[in-house]
C-alpha cells in the first residue's frame, strides 16, 4: 500500500502534537500558503463543484508557483480548473502530478475543457472514485483509521481505477470493499464565518468540509468574515469545524468567487463562461485567451481584492442581490405555506434575473 499524503500514523502524530490552545490564527493568505503548502504536497480541496470552492487560496497557490501537487477532492470545478490552466500554460511554473477524485466539471456550465486537455494528453495521474467513496475516505482519515469498509464500489467497475481492496467480511462472510483513508498534507477550505481561533459555521450543505479538515495534517481556512468568538459559541452545536483542526484563518470576502457562497453571493455566470471559453480555446490550440486571462486576473494582481477590482461593480452587486433575494424568498415561502408552492432556487434565479 502506498500513501499519497500523510500515512495514518504520520497524521495521528501531527494531530497529537499540535498546539490545541486557543490562540489567534489570523494570517494573510500569502503567508498561510507559503507556510503550509509545499511542492509535492497532497492538497485536500473542499467545497463541491463550484459552491464554496477555495478560489482565493488556489489563486495564491498559483502565484507562488507550487508544483507536483496531488489534488484530493469529492467533486470540484473552479479550484482545480484554475490549477489546470496554470499548468497548461507553463508546467514549470505550477503543476499537478496526480488527481484522486470523483468528478471535475461545472455542472450547468458544462464540462471542463482543461481537465479534458490534461487527461487526453496524459499529463496527470488519475485515480477514480465515486463521490461517496471519496467522502468515506476523508471520513476514515477524520476518524483516525487506516481504511473504511464500504459496499458501494462492488456494483461497478470503478475499483479497477483505484486502490480499493475486496475482502470477506468476518461477520457475514459477504464481500466488502476496503477504502484507504485520505490524509492530505493540507486542506484548503472556504466558509462563511469563523472566529480568530478557527471555529467556523458553514451555512448550507457541508460538502464533507469538516471531515477534510480533520483528515488533513494542516488546514487553511478562508472565510467571508471573521466574527466574534461569542457569536460562534452561542450555538455550539452549529460549530462545523473546531478550532483545533485549523492552522490558519484568513478573512477573504468573495473568497469563492466566481463560484457561489451560500447566503452571500450566487455564481457569476458571465465570468465562469469567460474562463471556460479561454480554456476551450487553449484546448483547440489558441493559447492567447488563457494567457490573457491569467495575466490580467491572477499574475498581475497581488491578492483577491485586486482581482475583484477588475470585475465590474454591477456584476458583483448582481450576484449578491440574486443570492440574498433567493435566500430570503425561499425561506419566506417555506414559512408561509410549508413549501407547498415553493419554487426551486433555479426558478427563482430566472425570475429575479428577468425582473419579475
Amino acid at each position: 500500500m502506498y500513501w499519497t499524503g500523510f500515512t495514518p500514523d504520520e497524521a495521528r502524530e501531527i494531530l497529537v502534537n499540535k498546539d490545541k490552545s486557543k490562540r489567534d490564527k489570523r494570517m494573510e493568505l500569502a503567508e498561510a500558503i507559503d507556510i503550509f503548502v509545499k511542492d509535492g504536497y497532497n492538497i485536500g480541496i473542499a467545497g463541491f463543484v463550484n459552491s464554496r470552492q477555495p478560489v482565493a487560496a488556489i489563486h495564491e497557490i498559483i502565484r507562488q508557483g507550487k508544483k507536483d501537487l496531488t489534488l484530493s477532492f469529492q467533486s470540484a470545478g473552479l479550484a482545480v480548473e484554475y490549477l489546470a490552466g496554470a499548468m497548461a500554460l507553463d508546467p514549470t511554473r505550477c503543476s499537478i502530478k496526480r488527481l484522486e477524485f470523483a468528478y471535475w466539471a461545472h455542472e450547468s456550465f458544462g464540462i471542463s475543457p482543461l481537465f479534458r486537455y490534461l487527461a487526453e494528453s496524459g499529463k496527470v495521474e488519475l485515480e477514480d472514485w465515486s463521490n461517496f467513496n471519496m467522502s468515506a475516505r476523508f471520513k476514515a482519515g477524520a476518524m483516525g483509521i487506516p481504511f473504511i469498509p464500504c459496499r458501494s464500489p462492488l456494483g461497478s467497475d470503478v475499483m479497477q481505477a483505484n486502490r480499493s481492496k475486496i475482502m470477506e467480511c468476518p461477520f457475514t462472510g459477504d464481500p466488502v470493499a476496503l477504502l484507504p483513508a485520505a490524509h492530505p498534507h493540507v486542506a484548503v477550505i472556504h466558509v462563511q464565518e469563523a472566529d480568530i481561533y478557527g471555529n467556523c459555521k458553514i451555512k448550507g450543505p457541508l460538502f464533507t468540509c469538516p471531515e477534510i479538515a480533520m483528515a488533513a495534517g494542516y488546514t487553511i481556512l478562508t472565510c467571508e468574515r471573521i466574527v466574534d468568538h461569542e457569536r460562534i459559541i452561542n450555538d455550539p452545536n452549529r460549530v462545523n469545524i473546531p478550532f483545533f483542526a485549523v492552522d490558519a484563518v484568513v478573512e477573504v470576502p468573495f473568497g469563492a468567487y466566481p463560484g457561489n457562497c451560500h447566503s452571500h453571493y450566487y455564481f457569476d455566470e458571465r465570468h465562469i463562461k469567460e474562463l471556460q471559453a479561454a480554456g476551450e480555446a487553449f484546448r483547440k490550440g489558441d493559447r492567447k485567451p488563457l494567457e490573457n486571462y491569467y495575466t490580467h486576473y491572477i499574475y498581475e494582481v497581488k491578492n483577491t481584492a485586486e482581482f475583484l477590482s477588475k470585475i465590474p461593480y454591477k456584476q458583483l452587486q448582481h450576484i449578491q442581490q440574486i443570492e440574498i433575494r433567493d435566500f430570503r424568498l425561499i425561506h419566506s415561502v417555506s414559512r408561509s405555506d410549508n413549501g407547498a408552492n415553493a419554487k426551486s432556487p433555479a426558478m427563482l434565479h430566472r425570475q429575479l434575473s428577468s425582473g419579475r
